[in-house]
């Protein structure tokens, strides 16, 4: 009977361990998922304002026409008030990457995407060419240093097997902005007018900065446990390099380092072809549309959007296909350069084909399957950029969107001028295939395993 008694409670000591340690594991598992979500958390506030601000400046480009129309602009005063946000938003890269390695991504950040509402705000009550002009000189000073700081947080806050992905992500929520202006604006505008559509649009960046500024944490550490795993995976792929050379005051020094770095101008040049390329979809290519195959306003707005759908889808395809090809070969630059360089040279053929054919649709497809290609090559860049960054990041992902925006400012401009030369927009398309070659032929000469920066400089002064 005792043996009975003894096995009995053998037996139910080992169904409440067995009953424990489930309850164990399941809390580890909560745990766990717990510390992902909030990595992913951290991801969605920074892809939220890279949306928001692509909405706002995307926006201006579809009733282009309307706007001048109404203002009585000439079309060389359309270029520059189309061009104008890329001119301050490409010289203040540098000193807002500052900013956001100084005072965090949480102040910064917060303080850009207002900023930027407001000078959207102040675009839809411009009277007149001139504060028209500087509303959107404005909101490019406020969105300067969206990319530095983003990336800079996608390089805490991810791991070294997932940037790209994270990169396409962010890309991809770029893109939604855009599609989202592109969908919106045209039937907004017909239906209330260009000023109250940009009002419209200021508002959500308000909202999105309060929620922001109160929830987003720099640093992992802040939110997650010291001994954790995540913490750990988070960290594996970071530098553990001190960022004594740029604290030291002596910042020219470090920029200097960076921008006399050939494999710095050779990413540069490839973000210069890119952004030249983005740019055209952004800006003149609704009037393209309307001039070439005799598109409304209201439908070169869809038909952008319908482009810039590719670019969203191209960005997070890029992003996955550059981690698994990282995860098999384990290199860097088969990963980043020989993805840069297959996406951007099937860019250039597919604008070509566009140029060829007589089909309205197919035009529109092939150059949607180039914007997919253009946006491929989007997320080995910036992966590109924290890769050779080390506590630089924001500096040199500065230094690559100054390079790539001061492209993007001059093209409407461009554009502008050639046509005005010209008379022929399939001219000016057979220009930006030749633009997406030669980015190809960039990305050739990239290496991403060798290190740009402070960490470099160090290494001169050891030898």
């Amino acid at each position: 009977m005792s043996r009975l008694i003894e096995q009995s409670i053998d037996d139910t000591s080992t169904a409440l361990r067995t009953v424990e340690v489930d309850a164990n594991s399941e809390s580890a598992i909560k745990s766990a998922n717990s510390s992902i979500a909030i990595r992913y958390r951290a991801l969605a506030w920074l892809t939220g304002a890279a949306g928001l601000a692509y909405l706002c400046r995307n926006a201006v480009a579809i009733p282009e026409s309307t706007i001048r129309d109404e203002l009585g602009l000439t079309l060389t005063q359309s270029g520059w008030f189309m061009g104008a946000f890329f001119w301050t938003y490409a010289i203040f890269q540098i000193p807002s990457a500052w900013l956001s390695q100084r005072f965090g991504t949480r102040a910064t950040l917060s303080i850009f995407i207002c900023g930027s509402s407001l000078a959207m705000l102040a675009t839809g009550l411009s009277p007149g060419f001139r504060l028209l002009l500087i509303a959107q000189l404005a909101m490019g000073v406020a969105q300067a240093g969206l990319l530095p700081a983003t990336i800079n947080s996608i390089g805490h806050w991810i791991p070294l097997s997932q940037r790209s992905v994270a990169c396409g992500i962010l890309g991809a929520g770029m893109q939604v902005g855009a599609i989202a202006a592109s969908g919106l604006t045209g039937r907004m505008t017909a239906q209330f007018g260009w000023r109250l559509v940009f009002i419209a649009f200021a508002v959500p960046g308000v909202a999105w900065t309060v929620g922001f500024f109160r929830r987003f944490r720099d640093d992992p550490s802040d939110v997650l446990p010291p001994e954790s795993d995540e913490l750990a995976l988070i960290r594996s792929g970071r530098s553990t390099d001190k960022a004594t050379f740029p604290s030291d005051g002596d910042q020219s020094t470090e920029l200097m380092t960076i921008a006399l770095s050939p494999m710095m101008w050779w990413l540069c040049g490839q973000q210069i072809c890119r952004s030249a390329g983005a740019m055209f979809f952004a800006s003149w290519f609704p009037t393209f549309l309307q001039k070439t195959r005799g598109i409304s306003v209201e439908n070169s707005g869809y038909l952008q959007g319908f482009v810039v759908c590719g670019g969203l889808i191209g960005g997070i395809v890029g992003g996955l296909l550059t981690d698994w090809i990282w995860r098999e070969t384990q290199s860097l630059r088969m990963s980043r350069s020989g993805v840069g360089v297959a996406a951007l040279a099937t860019c250039a053929l597919l604008i070509v084909g566009a140029w060829v054919v007589k089909s309205t649709g197919l035009a529109i497809l092939l150059l949607s399957l180039g914007a997919f290609c253009s946006a491929t090559a989007g997320a080995c860049a910036f992966a590109a950029t924290i890769d050779i960054g080390g506590q630089s990041i924001p500096q040199i992902t500065g230094v690559m969107n100054m390079a790539g925006n001061f492209a993007a400012a001059a093209c409407p401009i461009v554009v502008a001028t050639l046509f005005q030369l010209t008379e022929n927009w399939n001219l000016i398309l057979l220009l930006f295939a030749a633009i997406f070659l030669v980015g190809a032929i960039c990305w050739l000469l990239v290496d991403p395993e060798r290190r740009v920066g402070p960490a470099m400089q160090r290494a001169k002064f050891l030898a």
